[in-house]
């Protein structure tokens, strides 16, 4: 008899239960993670010191610009910079002094406070991938998504254990109206998660309308008090803020809601080829852009961020979970707490066009990496591939999964009495073993991670079931979640206004789709 015949032989009486607990839908969400492990710190004082001085540099001689916006010109000038056109030079120390009024660390509010996420310290907080116009599943393959596609993917996060936010633009739906579509966005996370969420930045006006439905959700006085929203403020790389960006930045910082200021950089087209180099752009860039934040609301939140790949010299594609990034990403670290700023970073990065296994090498880089840059918020945490072109479905609930192992990776080595396990090593001595002692008994339930995707079974049930691989469980993950999906209560009242708000701006303007 095999050993696995024999482990399927004497299986108790209880093993349906143990199955029926292990499939039984849960809402449940994971705390927002809180490290108690070190930093992975790459960089000497001497290096930060060089890239700090260097960058300074580059904001007084070279300068950065800020496209057709002449209103940002003016505050600039007011605040002291060199103002020639569109090129702000910043005198040295300038931005320093302007972004000291950035919070060290802000609550984003959710509404159900209970899933409210504190951004910055030790803390890591994880969202789903963000941008892409394509979607891709097993049965359908690549495809230009939907706004069914999006609600899916709202409600696969809402349902997700370890995932903290609902993100913002989880999939680009092309079937709506491109001026209309943020409107069908933000309510489907008001109403189908009840998780943090991110609000639109194509345009001022959709930044406005994001605001306005957040004062319908929350209540107008509470989001002018609190943070209820983050956004993401690309920076056009190399050192270019353009009027759009900048517009949703003016907008969201007034109303006194986050913004991820980030540098959208790939190493050897949008900054050097060095890693030293690189960051001194990365930091130089985010400088400037905190700095304007503080100039619209002095204490507006603000997340000081670094997306950072390298190209493929030969194709010219980028690349992702290399070497290099890592060691920028790591490096901007660095620097985001010399600054005393929250930090996003890192995510479920990779070039691969299918849930494969470079798909997973490389987003494995690119998680843990995260987890050690001390990242507080990782945006594109579960879904990414192909480079950030498609929101996969089977990719959004393997790394979904995966993010577990951020979360107990991050606990550190507890030395308790408990964790000792001295008792049990006497309990069993030389020759035994832990199965049966007190202490496995008492622990079992919580002493390691369990994934709820990947197979562990012996080979002939693995092979009786199907023999699939992880392509096919994520499948099937997927179905699962979305057949048993449950949407959290809101309130009739508020769930009105939100649909009136929306019918209403819509019938105010045609429709446009560029």
């Amino acid at each position: 008899m095999s050993e696995g015949a024999a482990r399927k032989r004497t299986r108790g009486g209880g093993g349906a239960a143990r199955r029926a607990a292990r499939t039984a839908v849960s809402v449940e969400t994971a705390k927002y993670i809180e490290r108690n492990i070190p930093n992975f710190e790459i960089l000497s004082e001497e290096a930060l010191d060089i890239i700090e001085t260097n960058a300074e540099t580059i904001l007084e001689e070279v300068g950065v610009n800020f496209v057709d916006n002449p209103a940002a010109l003016a505050r600039w000038k007011e605040a002291g910079a060199d103002v020639q056109g569109e090129r702000v030079r910043i005198p040295r120390g300038l931005a320093r002094e302007l972004i000291k009024t950035a919070p060290k660390s802000f609550t984003q509010h959710a509404r159900n406070p209970e899933r409210s996420v504190e951004i910055g310290g030790r803390n890591m907080v994880l969202a789903p991938v963000y941008g892409p116009p394509f979607v891709h599943d097993a049965e359908g393959g690549r495809r230009y998504a939907t706004m069914d596609d999006f609600q899916k993917f709202v409600k696969l996060g809402y349902m997700s254990k370890w995932l903290h936010h609902s993100g913002g633009t989880v999939c680009e739906p092309t079937d709506v109206p491109v001026n209309k579509r943020h409107l069908d966005m933000l309510y489907a996370h008001m109403t189908l998660s009840d998780k943090p969420f991110m609000g639109s930045v194509t345009s001022p006006e959709r930044a406005q309308d994001s605001v306005d439905m957040a004062s319908i959700l929350f209540g107008e006085e509470f989001v002018q008090n609190n943070t209820v929203m983050t956004s993401l403020i690309n920076i056009n790389s190399p050192m270019q803020f353009d009027d759009v960006m900048m517009g949703a930045l003016e907008v969201y910082a007034k109303n006194n809601q986050a913004c991820i200021i980030s540098p959208f950089i790939v190493g050897g087209a949008m900054a050097p080829v060095s890693v030293a180099g690189t960051l001194t752009q990365v930091l130089a860039e985010a400088l400037a852009g905190i700095a304007y934040s503080q100039i619209i609301r002095p204490g507006a939140p603000v997340i000081m961020g670094a997306f950072v790949t390298s190209i493929d010299m030969g194709s010219g594609a980028p690349t992702f979970g290399t070497p290099e990034a890592s060691h920028i990403t790591y490096g901007a670290g660095q620097l985001a707490r010399r600054l005393g700023l929250p930090y996003r970073s890192a995510g479920s990065f990779n070039g691969s066009k299918l849930p494969d296994a470079q798909a997973a090498y490389e987003t494995s880089n690119s998680l843990n990496m995260g987890l050690l840059a001390g990242v507080n918020f990782m945006l594109h945490s579960c879904g990414w591939l192909e480079g950030g072109l498609v929101s996969s479905f089977e990719k959004f609930v393997m790394d979904a999964d995966q993010l577990g192992t951020l979360h107990h990776l991050a606990r550190g080595v507890s030395v308790d009495e408990n964790a000792q396990a001295m008792d049990a090593i006497r309990e069993v001595g030389p020759g035994g073993h832990f199965l049966g002692c007190a202490h496995t008994q008492a622990n079992f339930k919580d002493a390691f991670w369990k994934s709820e995707l990947l197979d562990y079974k012996p080979f002939e049930t693995w092979a009786e079931e199907g023999s699939r691989d992880t392509m096919a469980l994520a499948t099937a993950r997927v179905k699962f979640l979305l057949d048993n999906y449950q949407q959290p209560q809101i309130d009739p009242e508020i769930d009105a206004k939100l649909k009136a708000f929306v019918a209403e701006k819509k019938a105010s303007m045609p429709d446009s789709f560029t």
